[in-house]
């Protein structure tokens, strides 16, 4: 007698057909006896249905948090499909597991793919922030601190990778990491640069301020971004001003991040200025202006609650 999912799993596999959420959403909480089903059926599904398959079930996972296709985005990560591969890295955004650790490390420094490379380096940043608040165990944080260093300072490997590597690392309280910080911010690399800056925010360290005070009058637009971004992560009230300035900037996405770290840094000057938004700036900006208002608000009073 054939269970249910088998139907569920035989129609999905079906090319012929179009892929419906209710059918997808089956797929939730697999049993391992289950997952061996879907396992053996996914061998016969045509590559391009692969794909469709795991993008869709990550979209949906996103949407409801009720949905867990945690067991088969991890039986995913050693696909032959690099697409569906980094997919299945991005499905387990949520999951904490550490026995998730050794399987990322294994990508980022194995793949043959610079895709799953870079994502495994993203996924990691996770485990790096749990190892910084000691919710790891120590030879835990020791494997994710080698081996993202390793993947910055290997010059063999893709720029996007060692970007993803440093951004992961950035909340490492490490000397090591204020020198790869350093070395990407001086690099002829515009990439590298944008992500020493979003490094600087999630490192916690405030030294890095000046720094981040002058990219929010860079040239270039997405320098101004990420330090504006980085300056909301530090909440250094002294930033304020100068994220006021870029309220004007000539590019919204700049603009909006202007906003959001507005919204976290707090302060008369901070609200003033956000209040004046909602007045005077463009739909998008009077929305993000709304947002950081009440993530401000609930700053200064996490009881209260903004209707």
């Amino acid at each position: 007698m054939s269970l249910p999912i088998e139907e569920t799993i035989a129609e999905l596999g079906n090319s012929d057909k179009p892929l419906l959420n209710s059918k997808l959403a089956e797929l939730s909480n697999l049993n391992s006896e289950e997952l061996a089903l879907f396992e053996k059926a996914w061998q016969g599904i045509e590559p391009k249905r692969r794909r469709q398959i795991i993008y869709r079930l990550v979209e949906l996972a996103e949407d409801n948090f009720e949905l867990d296709f945690d067991s088969i985005f991890k039986s995913r990560l050693k696909d032959p499909d690099d697409k569906v591969r980094s997919k299945a890295i991005e499905g387990l955004w949520e999951s904490e597991e550490a026995s998730l650790i050794d399987p990322l490390i294994e990508l980022l420094e194995q793949d043959k793919s610079e895709e799953v490379q870079a994502a495994a380096a993203t996924a990691l940043g996770k485990f790096a922030m749990l190892a910084e608040l000691k919710k790891l165990r120590p030879s835990h944080k020791s494997r994710i601190c080698q081996a993202l260093l390793a993947a910055i300072d290997d010059q063999s490997k893709p720029i996007e990778v060692k970007r993803r590597a440093l951004e992961a690392a950035a909340p490492l309280s490490l000397p090591q990491m204020e020198k790869a910080i350093v070395t990407a911010y001086k690099s002829a690399q515009p990439k590298l640069r944008i992500s020493a800056l979003f490094a600087m925010g999630k490192s916690c360290n405030h030294s890095w301020l000046p720094i981040l005070l002058k990219e929010l009058t860079s040239a270039d637009a997405e320098m101004r971004y990420e330090a504006a971004g980085a300056c909301g992560e530090l909440g250094e009230k002294e930033a304020a001003p100068y994220l006021v300035e870029l309220i004007t900037d000539p590019d919204v996405d700049v603009q909006l991040a202007a906003i959001r770290a507005l919204g976290k840094i707090g302060g008369p000057e901070a609200k003033d200025c956000l209040e004046q938004c909602l007045n005077e700036s463009g739909e998008v900006a009077r929305h993000a202006a709304e947002q950081a208002l009440k993530e401000l608000e609930a700053g200064e009073d996490p009881l209260s609650f903004r209707i």
